[in-house]
């Protein structure tokens, strides 16, 4: 699975999945329940670059200090709204407004579907930004900041 990426507006962009082969049911259910677990994981905050102190400590967590001032003390961090995933033929595309949350969030992203690519539906490639020639896009109703496209 290949990852690009291409102009990205973290209020208003999408991501692109090309599939090897035209996706069933069962195949699309897997990739709407990553895009669903995504957000709601960025909704409540967990995208949070600021806070990642169990990471920064290493390998040995055993009796780590967590500092809860510090959890605290950092900004905010949610993401604002997704669409629906589209599919037509051997691609799918996903809206989404990123808000707050850190680009932390696309990495995550990233690892899920690479995951999924290799155990589950075979992914040729993951485009985050930009549209497709074959597939424009609109204005998208949640998007709170305009594209300025017309």
């Amino acid at each position: 699975m290949e990852v690009r990426f291409r102009e990205i507006d973290p209020f208003n962009f999408w991501v692109w999945i090309h599939f090897e082969n035209v996706p069933g049911q069962g195949e699309k259910n897997y990739i709407d329940g990553i895009f669903d677990s995504w957000y709601v994981m960025g909704r409540l905050g967990g995208f949070n670059a600021e806070n990642l102190q169990s990471h920064e400590e290493g390998a040995d967590l055993s009796w780590m200090t967590y500092d809860n001032d510090e959890a605290r003390s950092t900004l905010p961090s949610l993401m604002h709204n997704i669409g629906q995933l589209e599919y037509q033929g051997s691609w799918a595309r996903c809206w989404v407004d990123l808000g707050t949350c850190d680009a932390i969030a696309i990495d995550i992203l990233i690892n899920s579907l690479r995951q999924v690519d290799k155990d589950l539906v075979e992914l040729t490639e993951v485009v985050f930004g930009g549209e497709n020639n074959d597939w424009p896009v609109e204005e998208h109703p949640d998007s709170i900041f305009s594209s300025n496209k017309v």
